[in-house]
């Protein structure tokens, strides 16, 4: 479901979300600490994301929250945030971690290659998966590969349906050397996007792109089966809204640009099978 969002110093956007961030699954115990944290991600990444304010401000803001989780001037996103990180012993180093991601996109993200991206990911996506397992209470070493796995992949993907609206936002993330390598360079890019359609050698990236995720989630799937039971019914979710958005990406010629490929309700039967059958 989609939480709602505090009063804040910096307005935010109403979002469009693919996958959940929180349900009926989650137990009612946990609930206000979910709530919690994704208020904290959710501005954060607004402040990095929307509106017309420069790059400074962006940055400042960002700053005031990083001091607010180490005892610094409070601020009204970390304040309820601090006492469900005491409650549940969560690693400041994972909220830290999605803050520096938001600062980099602030600055105007660009990738050398893909270990550059990866590296993105291991801070923007990856902690929050981090923090729902220690929510959870199985937080251990094959369990964060599996889970980083998963939400790397979640983080590629998003970049693929996003591919037009970030660029116009200043950012893209397809590593840099592949663009280059498939004769392409910023200005076409920037070109593609203006004409609303993807030519041939992007839409062999985006190909690309997409088996890189769709392999990252087949590497991750073995943590549905070890996480507890409720969990594993919300990553069953998860996956599923997953492999539908690179089906219709798939479906689509691999251009995003020309038509996002987003989960609507159309999508429900097909969820409910991807939701039901046998992991792949």
């Amino acid at each position: 479901m989609r939480l709602p969002l505090a009063a804040n110093p910096i307005s935010v956007a109403q979002h469009y979300e693919n996958f959940p961030v929180g349900s009926w699954l989650v137990p009612r115990r946990l609930r206000p600490a979910f709530a919690a944290i994704y208020r904290f991600a959710r501005y954060g990444d607004d402040v990095a994301d929307e509106g017309d304010l420069p790059a400074a401000a962006r940055l400042a803001e960002l700053a005031g929250l990083h001091a607010a989780l180490e005892g610094g001037p409070a601020h009204p996103l970390v304040t309820p945030l601090l006492p469900v990180i005491a409650r549940h012993d969560l690693a400041r180093e994972h909220l830290h971690a999605l803050l520096d991601a938001f600062e980099q996109d602030a600055r105007g993200a660009r990738h050398a290659d893909f270990d550059a991206l990866l590296d993105y990911c291991r801070r923007s996506a990856n902690p929050v998966g981090a923090l729902v397992l220690t929510l959870f209470g199985c937080d251990d070493a094959t369990n964060r590969k599996h889970s980083d796995a998963i939400c790397t992949a979640l983080q590629l993907i998003n970049f693929l349906q996003d591919l037009a609206p970030d660029w116009r936002r200043g950012r893209l993330y397809i590593p840099l050397d592949e663009l280059h390598d498939a004769g392409l360079d910023e200005a076409q890019f920037d070109a593609a996007v203006r004409a609303g359609r993807a030519p041939a050698p992007l839409r062999a990236l985006v190909a690309a792109q997409s088996r890189r995720a769709a392999e990252l989630l087949r590497i991750g799937k073995p943590l549905v089966k070890a996480v507890p039971f409720r969990l594993g019914c919300e990553l069953r979710a998860v996956l599923a809204g997953a492999r539908r958005v690179l089906a219709k990406l798939e479906r689509g010629e691999f251009d995003p640009i020309a038509r996002r490929p987003a989960l609507r309700w159309a999508d429900a039967p097909a969820l409910t099978w991807l939701w039901l059958a046998p992991l792949r």
